[in-house]
């Protein structure tokens, strides 16, 4: 199994409560019905998102949004280039389907899956949607926005703080951004 970490920061799921930082095994981090082998699963998923991407040369980042009973209601993979938009990353993407699904902006009761660190615009979005849950790969050390270069979800001057689970089968997640930019040099 691979390992998943929550950052040396105060734990998200406790910041949204107001608590105090609240230990990882003791669930607080996670939504209802999520288990590290359901994170593994939905986030496997995400994977296979990401490799479509390649297909038309974009960067392989894969998401997929999941509902409190377990099932995938959305799914999403980087299409900046196939669309010429700078708005198409898969968390974008991913969010806007699972809005028309459940027909309302509001995303509660899911949880947000995604192979790389959400940026500023995707973090933004992840808080405006009210997602309760976002679980992630592997950091983005020059655009993260979930800790690695800002922390837009666990800011507590906004109104939702999702709580985060890093480090879901990141190093397979790693590994397609590394031979994808491997590829292209």
């Amino acid at each position: 199994m691979a390992s998943a970490s929550n950052r040396p920061r105060p734990d998200h799921a406790a910041a949204a409560s107001g608590g105090d930082k609240a230990s990882p095994d003791a669930g607080a981090a996670r939504a209802p019905g999520a288990s590290p082998d359901a994170d593994e699963r939905f986030m496997r998923l995400a994977i296979e998102q990401a490799e479509l991407a390649i297909a038309h040369g974009d960067v392989p980042v894969g998401a997929v949004i999941a509902d409190e009973r377990g099932d995938v209601i959305a799914t999403g993979h980087n299409e900046r280039e196939l669309r010429q938009d700078p708005s198409a990353h898969a968390e974008m993407i991913a969010l806007r389907a699972a809005a028309a699904h459940i027909g309302h902006w509001r995303l509660l009761g899911t949880t947000l899956y995604v192979t790389l660190e959400p940026c500023a615009m995707c973090a933004g979005a992840i808080v405006l949607a009210r997602v309760p849950r976002v679980v992630y790969g592997t950091d983005d050390p020059k655009a993260g926005a979930a800790g690695s270069v800002l922390d837009i979800l666990a800011e507590p001057r906004l109104n939702h703080r999702p709580s985060v689970t890093a480090g879901v089968l990141q190093r397979e997640c790693a590994a397609l951004l590394k031979d994808f930019f491997a590829a292209r040099r």
